[in-house]
């Protein structure tokens, strides 16, 4: 037992939306991003509340590892190794489509170049969405390649 508890002890975690809680389980671990850059949480972590940044979530369970995709949102790790992520929107590697993915970048890309020079609101959303449909695009293409040369296990 080391000073926090038994090392063997697991995380949970739910990462929930508006519209549904997307995964809820026990991990081995959790790595986000944040505003601050990449927090890797593991059991024992301190108390932390953090500002999520569109990105990779990844997470462990039993040795299989797992890619998912959040925007913006909070993450919050409490006392006794629970973690919760509340995201505006996320998403499992497996339901994410490259096509549909680059359509909606392409999308945002020319709503961005309109709204340059239109309005700072406008602006800012525009750019929050091509962040967004960036980091989809990023695991999409990470999940493909895995599964192409068969080196992880998404589930």
């Amino acid at each position: 037992m080391g000073p926090i508890g038994p090392m063997s002890a697991k995380l949970h975690l739910s990462i929930v939306t508006p519209e549904r809680v997307v995964f809820e389980d026990e991990v081995d671990y959790v790595s986000a991003m944040t505003q601050m850059g990449e927090v890797t949480i593991l059991p024992g972590h301190v108390p932390l509340v953090a500002n999520l940044q569109a990105g990779e979530l990844r997470l462990k369970k039993n040795g299989d590892e797992s890619l998912l995709v959040a925007s913006t949102g909070f993450l919050q790790v409490q006392s006794g190794n629970t973690i919760v992520i509340l995201a505006d929107t996320a998403e499992r590697a497996e339901e994410l489509e490259l096509e549909k993915i680059e359509e909606a970048r392409d999308r945002a890309r020319k709503l961005l170049e309109e709204k340059r020079h239109v309005d700072d609101v406008a602006f800012a959303d525009a750019a929050a969405m091509l962040e967004r449909e960036l980091a989809r695009h990023r695991v999409a293409t990470k999940r493909k390649k895995y599964r192409d040369v068969g080196k992880a296990s998404i589930e």
